[in-house]
C-alpha cells in the first residue's frame, strides 16, 4: 500500500471532522442553518469521497480495505458533529467554526482543484488557441457562478424563510 493512501485517509479524517464541526454549529443555531450546511457539505463530499476511493484503490488497497478506511475516516464527521453542537450551544464559537470550515474549503479548492484544472488545461492546451480559450472560459465561468451564488446567499440569506 502506497504511503499516499495513509495521507489521504488521515487528511480525510481531519477534513470530515471539520465538516462535522460546521454541521453541528449550524444545527446549534437553527434547523434551517444546520440543514443548509449539511446539504452544502454533502454536495462537496460526494465527489470528494469518490475521488479518495479511486486514489486508495490506485495506491494498492483492495476494494474492502478502501471501503473500510474510507468509512473510518468518514466516522470522524460524527465526532465533529457532537463537538460542534456542544460548542455551538455552550459558547459563541459558531462564527469561529464557520471560519475554520471556510478556510478548509478555500484551501482545498485553491490547492487541489485549481491545480488539477490548471494541469488539465496545460495538457489539453497543447493544441489550438481556440481550445485554450474555451478551457479558460469554462473554468472562469464556473468560478464566477460560484462567487455569484455565494454573494447572493450572503446578501439575501437572512431574508430566506422556509
Amino acid at each position: 500500500i502506497a504511503p499516499v493512501c495513509w495521507m489521504i485517509v488521515l487528511g480525510d479524517a481531519l477534513h470530515n471532522f471539520i465538516d462535522g464541526l460546521a454541521i453541528g454549529a449550524g444545527y446549534s443555531s437553527s434547523i434551517l442553518e444546520g440543514a443548509s450546511t449539511a446539504l452544502a457539505i454533502f454536495c462537496e463530499e460526494l465527489p470528494h469521497e469518490l475521488g479518495d476511493f479511486a486514489v486508495l484503490l490506485n495506491g494498492g488497497m483492495t476494494y474492502k480495505q478502501a471501503m473500510f478506511f474510507n468509512f473510518i475516516s468518514a466516522c470522524t464527521c460524527f465526532l465533529g458533529l457532537v463537538m460542534g453542537l456542544l460548542l455551538g450551544y455552550a459558547t459563541p464559537a459558531v462564527k469561529w467554526i464557520y471560519a475554520l470550515a471556510a478556510g478548509m474549503f478555500i484551501y482545498i479548492s485553491l490547492v487541489n482543484m485549481l491545480q488539477e484544472a490548471t494541469e488539465m488545461s496545460v495538457k489539453e492546451g497543447e493544441g489550438s488557441i481556440k481550445k485554450n480559450l474555451k478551457t479558460f472560459a469554462l473554468q472562469n465561468v464556473g468560478m464566477i457562478i460560484g462567487f455569484a451564488v455565494m454573494f447572493i446567499l450572503a446578501i439575501y440569506g437572512p431574508e430566506i424563510r422556509i
